[in-house]
């Protein structure tokens, strides 16, 4: 990782389907991020990339695809397809950001022409992948979207992320920031989570894993401005 402070942000999943009044798995006041989301997004990044859940039909975290599963409260193992001693437990969803769809875009409120890329991920139905980086799966990988090489071509120092959901898709981005070597920092007001209740303990967590949970006034964002002055 560079010594020079070369920035990056995220905004992970900031989708349709995640957003009220209409989508499949709404995260409450989702859809009011977007206005904090688009002043960083203003701000100086070497890259700024914009991640969206792109699922086929048939994705296993989809509950309608398990006979006699409910979202939300259902879970399912999922075991490496490649081996099968590696496995983990995960929680069921509605159906949502089905590829071609229209929940799975990108929200019109969120200011695209600033993101220099969109990633897509949770492709390969066999898999969760709530990171933007790859699956939880090591034994072998089974999907890597390729966000840790662009983020090195580009010489970043510093992960920012953003966007929903904080409890989830979110958090795993900002651990797996953390644990490829970069700065990251998490900015609180460019978040929602899916289970508010428990997002101080969700916080302790992402904090453990080395990543940071900052505040969009915080002296990690002024640096930011700073640096385009």
């Amino acid at each position: 990782m560079t010594s020079e402070f070369r920035p990056a942000l995220i905004v992970v999943d900031l989708q349709e389907d995640f957003c009220p009044p209409n989508g499949s798995l709404a995260v409450q006041e989702g859809r009011d991020i977007v206005g904090p989301i688009n002043k960083v997004l203003d701000l100086p990044f070497v890259l700024k990339v914009a991640t969206k859940d792109w699922h086929p039909a048939n994705h296993i975290s989809f509950a309608a695809n398990h006979a006699g599963k409910q979202p939300f409260v259902d879970s399912v193992t999922i075991v490496n397809p490649h081996n099968a001693a590696e496995s983990y437990v995960s929680r069921l969803w509605p159906v949502h950001c089905v590829q071609g769809t229209a929940g799975a875009e990108l929200i019109p409120e969120l200011e695209k022409g600033k993101l220099d890329r969109v990633l897509e991920k949770g492709t390969d139905s066999r898999v969760e992948m709530y990171s933007p980086f790859y699956d939880p799966f090591t034994s072998p990988r089974v999907s890597d979207s390729g966000l840790a090489t662009l983020l090195r071509d580009h010489a970043v120092s510093d992960v920012y992320v953003v966007g929903l959901a904080g409890d989830y898709c979110v958090k795993s981005c900002a651990e797996d920031a953390a644990r490829e070597g970069f700065r990251t920092y998490l900015i609180e007001e460019c978040t929602r989570a899916v289970d508010a209740g428990s997002w101080g303990e969700c916080k302790r967590a992402i904090e453990g894993s080395g990543a940071r949970v900052v505040s969009v006034d915080g002296p990690e964002v002024a640096r930011l401005m700073a640096a385009s002055t």
